[in-house]
């Protein structure tokens, strides 16, 4: 990194001990900047690199709840608004026991360049809380949500801040935080959550979109080298939302999926991924990928390696940050593996990265890759806007051309500052300068 961008990054870990993945993601994203901050030396005006990893706003709050024995529980939940210079705050909520400040701020940093990339006018930011809502009742989850949103409400609104899902937060936690929200301020505002029930707002395509934008992404990068998905060989990690519509789309354009895996192992399916059993298992049941191995003849349910020791043609990492490391790198290398498209956020390690680029392997970033989640999502916002309900196949047109245009706007990048086919170059500078743009524009706040 230049001078100028080191000195940014060191004021970064003195500011904010302890946060490593916070830190690695500045590290990503800053480490890529020095060419566009030579060509534009307007960048290194008015401490605009200072400002942009600072966020414009954390919020902190205790969250007490009743669980089902009359206990009173408690539990921490965050807010980063981290950048609002194209639109309001846009970013999901994570119910996990992992979640602190740290997370929160990582993925509020990321999605800054995610949400820019869209091309959608929507700005960055994050939340959640380190509640699990794995193994509570419904009535738990709706009293924890309903305590989560009595203070989040205040901070939130369809100019402001739009909150999404993300791990832990799916249909059954939005419809349980939008009633809150609705309750206490006697407003029906639409715009205010996204990934909504379809018959109160929600947008078709929206449970699918993340998943689908992975594999549309792995598809546009195999055509740079006139091959496609059809016939390749899939290994999927996670299971959860991001997986599930990864294994369908992927399924859809010919490929076939081998994988699956969660926290208590993972599952390798030599005659493809069978879509319905996985989804009554983990959606209906929510029930863990072991369940799906007992109840599908070859499948085998593994703890020991993981699932990129398979060999493949396409790895999609969907299940959360730091999940793939260099020496798991290192055999999709050695195994033949063509592309990399990360469906989670910052799934891959820094050395991993590297491995991935020193090769000839295709690579993209989850901010770009991953990016079909907050597409839609802003889909859904302009659905709301205008009282609109648009078909399925309209909705998935509009994120095919958007995951479409970030992928090429990330090469047409890479091409510029000359980097050719370098996607978290391209994908980091193309952010970068629209988000820097605006800030300019908008002077020293």
């Amino acid at each position: 990194m230049a001078s100028r961008v080191e000195e940014v990054y060191a004021q970064v870990v003195h500011r904010n001990p302890a946060e490593p993945e916070f830190h690695q993601a500045v590290h990503e994203v800053l480490e890529t900047l020095g060419p566009a901050i030579e060509k534009h030396p307007k960048y290194s005006d008015y401490a605009l690199l200072e400002r942009l990893v600072e966020p414009e706003r954390q919020i902190i709050f205790r969250v007490p709840w009743i669980d089902d024995e009359g206990k009173v529980q408690v539990n921490r939940g965050y807010r980063v608004e981290f950048n609002s210079a194209l639109g309001p705050y846009k970013g999901g909520l994570r119910f996990h026991r992992s979640v602190n400040r740290n997370i929160i701020k990582f993925l509020g940093f990321e999605q800054i360049f995610k949400n820019a990339l869209t091309g959608q006018g929507i700005g960055g930011g994050k939340g959640g809380s380190d509640f699990d809502p794995h193994g509570k009742s419904d009535n738990e989850v709706m009293r924890f949500c309903q305590s989560f949103m009595t203070e989040l409400y205040r901070h939130i609104g369809h100019l402001t801040d739009v909150p999404a899902g993300d791990i832990g937060v799916g249909g059954r936690e939005i419809g349980y935080l939008f009633g809150q929200y609705k309750r206490l301020t006697n407003r029906f505002e639409a715009g205010v959550l996204t990934g909504k029930g379809l018959g109160w707002g929600g947008s078709l395509v929206r449970t699918e979109a993340t998943g689908y934008g992975t594999v549309m992404f792995a598809e546009s990068m195999m055509q740079t080298r006139n091959e496609s998905l059809d016939g390749a060989t899939v290994v999927v990690s996670g299971s959860g939302n991001v997986a599930i519509y990864a294994v369908e789309k992927a399924q859809q354009l010919g490929a076939k999926p081998v994988t699956i895996s969660d926290s208590s192992g993972w599952v390798y399916d030599p005659e493809g991924i069978d879509l319905e059993l996985l989804k009554q298992v983990k959606e209906v049941e929510r029930g863990r990928v072991s369940d799906y191995a007992s109840r599908k003849a070859g499948a085998e349910f593994r703890t020991e390696s993981n699932v990129w020791s398979v060999d493949c043609d396409v790895a999609l990492p969907c299940a959360t940050q730091n999940e793939l490391n260099e020496e798991d790198a290192r055999t999709l290398v050695k195994n033949g593996c063509k592309v990399v498209s990360e469906g989670a956020n910052m799934p891959s390690t820094p050395e991993a990265i590297e491995i991935f680029q020193d090769s000839k392997l295709l690579y993209a970033p989850g901010k770009a890759a991953n990016a079909g989640g907050v597409t839609t999502s802003a889909l859904e916002m302009q659905q709301n806007a205008s009282r609109a309900k648009w078909t399925f196949e309209r909705a998935e047109e509009a994120l095919s051309r958007i995951m479409k245009d970030i992928h090429d706007d990330c090469l047409a990048t890479a091409e510029e500052y000359g980097a050719p086919g370098d996607y978290v170059l391209g994908a980091n500078i193309t952010g970068f300068t629209r988000v820097a743009d605006a800030m300019l524009e908008h002077g020293v706040i």
